[in-house]
């Protein structure tokens, strides 16, 4: 075996998708940083930003992996809050400025209970002005630092779930379950503000994004150990792992050339019907079950698959 076999070999198993466990203090970009140093690898990225205070989950990805971002952003999420009831601040975590401070004490836990039901399910949610939302090309907490207020939309979210874990008539601990686009730390200052006493996010964990759990995840101190041993490779979830919601079709050898040089295929002979796809992407395999590329099928039962990314067969 060549030595350039073997370093293309190094490359590939170490490509897809690693759970990371962000440390408090550092910004999702840090921690990118700090792989992409440890992995020599040019084309790192991440899938959903934590808060430089806030700590968890974060999906890194890797070499080819940094393609199918779009298709991970949907998944929703699960966190662990802290609410501090009676404080709040000017961007609704323990990092901002104290704007008001009042006294929790008369707040029971069926008070705080009755209150949680009225954020369960859909939401309408104005983005914090300190976000990275832009309105009119302008990112919010720009303005902010700026002492501005900008007028903004609000946004449809989904609560999936909110249960108390804790409570002890100052700070609450909360899991919530929630959909793309939902600012924690926005519900916990809403929640205090319908209690009648402000409140802000004190400490948040994500404990999942998608079906990546945090006892899965690696620090980055972690990482660099596995690197050193050689025993980071097993970490990686593949691209064909990562999207396993998407239906599978297969197709046989002159149709995986069409699909590598990006021309539409129309599977047939592999004992598949494209009548049972419903509309929307699939992943497009060749007959040893690697994955080529991502594919949309945009007539249920007629017409071909179009392709729209193609990730080759080194992706697997």
């Amino acid at each position: 075996m060549t030595s350039a076999t073997t370093m293309l070999q190094q490359r590939v198993s170490q490509e897809g998708v690693l759970v990371v466990h962000k440390e408090a203090g550092w910004t999702s970009h840090d921690v990118v940083a700090k792989v992409r140093a440890l992995l020599k690898e040019s084309k790192v990225g991440h899938a959903g930003t934590l808060d430089p205070s806030a700590t968890g989950v974060l999906p890194i990805l890797v070499g080819r992996a940094t393609r199918i971002a779009e298709y991970l952003v949907d998944w929703d999420k699960e966190y662990r809050a802290q609410l501090r009831l009676g404080e709040t601040t000017d961007t609704q975590d323990a990092t901002g400025r104290l704007l008001a401070s009042s006294d929790p004490r008369g707040i029971t836990e069926g008070d705080l209970q009755a209150a949680l039901t009225g954020f369960r399910g859909n939401q309408r949610q104005l983005p914090p002005m300190y976000s990275a939302v832009k309105v009119g090309g302008q990112r919010l907490y720009k303005a902010a630092r700026a002492g501005k207020t900008i007028d903004r939309a609000e946004r449809s979210i989904v609560i999936h779930t909110l249960e108390l874990i804790s409570f002890d008539g100052r700070d609450a601990t909360l899991r919530v379950v929630c959909s793309k686009g939902t600012y924690v730390r926005t519900l916990c200052a809403d929640i205090g503000q319908a209690l009648g006493v402000g409140g802000h996010l004190l400490a948040l964990e994500r404990r999942r994004v998608g079906p990546l759990s945090i006892e899965h995840a690696l620090t980055v101190e972690q990482v660099a150990s596995h690197l050193e041993a050689q025993t980071l490779a097993p970490h990686f979830l593949s691209l064909d792992e990562l999207l396993f919601e998407l239906p599978a079709v297969v197709v046989n050898g002159e149709q995986a050339e069409r699909v590598l040089h990006g021309t539409p295929v129309f599977p047939i002979g592999n004992g598949q019907s494209l009548s049972s796809l419903r509309a929307g992407n699939v992943r497009l395999k060749d007959e040893a079950g690697r994955l080529l590329a991502i594919g949309i099928h945009d007539q249920t039962g007629l017409g071909s698959i179009k392709v729209r990314k193609v990730l080759s067969l080194s992706s697997h």
